[in-house]
């Protein structure tokens, strides 16, 4: 199994990336929260990486953390209804911490808004995953985390405690009033700003400046 590529990165939309690598190109379908940490095209960049194999195809998929490529396994298989298509364009909408504060909140509202999510779908995703994801309560989520620290952009630092804060801050902002969506992309955009050791304070501080 494919479980990281590391490369130049040749090219780059929201949705794939190019990554060449031992003179061959290899297509990585990636979510926007993924695509909003890749470096500069050619700088050289590493995905964690899972491959969907077909009877006619197969595809690879790349995240920015082991974390978010297993909560991408688990949704596609655990939740009845979510392929890869749709599991890509939940977590294009929504970064993961804000997708466990989400299941573990039963937020089903917030998870209905996610393109091509109905009711049902997110109450799925819930009745499945809780208990399995969020900060803390899972094994498999949590040792990647804490095993592996690289992400998409090569910055320093592991994955747990850049979620952490992530996380710590969403509620925050939500505890100010704002709407979750709202409060992930304003602390998405504030961590891409002070990078993944930025604290929760600083994250909160910038994400309302």
């Amino acid at each position: 199994m494919i479980t990281s590529i590391q490369g130049v990165l040749a090219a780059a939309t929201p949705l794939r990336a190019v990554v060449e690598l031992g003179g061959l190109g290899y297509e990585v379908n990636i979510p926007v929260t993924t695509a909003e940490r890749l470096p500069a095209v050619g700088a050289e960049v590493r995905l964690h990486t899972l491959v969907i194999y077909r009877e006619d195809s197969q595809t690879l998929y790349g995240f920015a953390s082991p974390a978010d490529r297993d909560f991408f396994r688990l949704m596609i298989e655990h939740v009845k209804g979510v392929g890869p298509k749709v599991a890509l364009t939940i977590m294009s909408k929504l970064s993961l911490p804000a997708l466990q504060a989400a299941i573990d909140a039963a937020d089903v509202p917030l998870l209905a808004r996610c393109p091509g999510i109905g009711k049902k779908t997110a109450e799925r995703l819930v009745i499945e995953l809780k208990g399995k994801v969020g900060v803390g309560s899972s094994a498999a989520l949590s040792a990647a985390s804490a095993g592996k620290g690289d992400d998409a952009a090569g910055e320093d630092g592991g994955a747990a405690p850049a979620h952490n804060s992530h996380h710590d801050a969403i509620l925050a902002l939500g505890a100010l009033g704002y709407k979750p969506a709202d409060a992930d992309k304003a602390v998405r955009t504030a961590a891409l700003k002070l990078g993944t050791a930025a604290t929760t304070e600083a994250l909160i501080k910038e994400a309302l400046s």
